[in-house]
């Protein structure tokens, strides 16, 4: 038998203990000090104190980028909480032809976010498909201002969000739904209950776990939108820069060889702040419920 020698575990750690430490470890703990400084690009900067955050309360472009973020956070957040619970309980029963349709929901996952948003965008252009079906059937006389105005550009790129995470939480919940017992389901359909009363009483106590996780990942990711408001709005950030969220005006801030790295960490810690509220509040409603 051959005895390892006592490095050897460490030997076989190491090469992801590198990685962690210089790709995750120390960008996080170097975010923390630039937040303190006015930091370029290019170097160079020095201690500023709480300059940049006290710039961050006076910014209404970040108070803009806020709302957006929450906005984008309360609309998400129980539609893709729900809908693809719904999903995933009616594609897990097993009918011809439900793979085609299992298939179908999940594959917008699996496409790129920029190459969905392009194509969003030419559906929802003054000349695009929506707005010429609309015009056709006289639904409307005018285009509709999707890509232009403040709140359709905003809801337009949640719309797109939810029809792209369908088939990702649906796929979840699915995994979930073979932990709950079918005899509950049996029980209650021989005393009476109708699909509907089961959905309530035994489908979703049984994936409350699920659906907290689910909760907490779709929270986290909204409040971190980039890709779909960046493509749809040509990163301009719609009318007046308006429809930005916390990310692109980090990416606003940081590019270039004349970003302000001290003020986009600032900014950044300020986003780490705000995302955890939402986790730390639904692990409370999880615990509570």
């Amino acid at each position: 038998m051959v005895h390892q020698r006592w490095f050897t575990p460490w030997v076989l750690v190491a090469p992801a203990a590198v990685w962690l430490v210089v790709f995750s470890a120390w960008p996080a703990i170097n975010t923390v000090i630039l937040s303190f400084t006015n930091a370029k690009p290019l170097g160079g900067g020095h201690f500023t104190g709480l300059q940049n955050f006290e710039r961050a309360l006076d910014d209404d472009q970040l108070l803009d980028a806020l709302i957006n973020s929450v906005v984008y956070m309360l609309v998400c957040v129980p539609l893709l909480t729900f809908l693809p619970l719904l999903l995933a309980v009616l594609v897990e029963k097993r009918l011809p032809g439900i793979t085609f349709f299992r298939t179908a929901f999940y594959t917008p996952v699996i496409a790129s976010a920029v190459v969905v948003a392009i194509i969003w965008g030419w559906l929802l252009s003054e000349h695009g498909m929506i707005n010429g079906l609309m015009r056709q059937l006289e639904v409307i006389q005018e285009p509709l201002p999707f890509l232009t105005d403040r709140w359709l550009l905003l809801f337009s790129a949640i719309s797109l969000t939810v029809w792209k995470g369908l088939g990702y939480y649906m796929i979840i919940y699915l995994s979930a739904l073979g932990n709950v017992r079918r005899e509950l389901h049996e029980a209650a359909a021989v005393d009476g209950a109708g699909p509907v009363r089961r959905f309530f009483h035994i489908t979703v106590p049984g994936v409350r776990g699920t659906m907290l996780l689910v909760s907490v990942l779709i929270s986290v990711s909204a409040l971190r939108v980039f890709s779909e408001l960046y493509v749809l709005s040509n990163g301009t950030g719609g009318p007046g820069g308006r429809d930005m969220s916390v990310v692109m005006l980090i990416q606003l801030y940081s590019r270039g060889f004349t970003g302000h790295l001290g003020y986009a960490s600032a900014l950044s810690l300020i986003l780490l702040v705000i995302t955890i509220g939402p986790m730390l509040l639904l692990t409370r409603l999880g615990r509570n419920s």
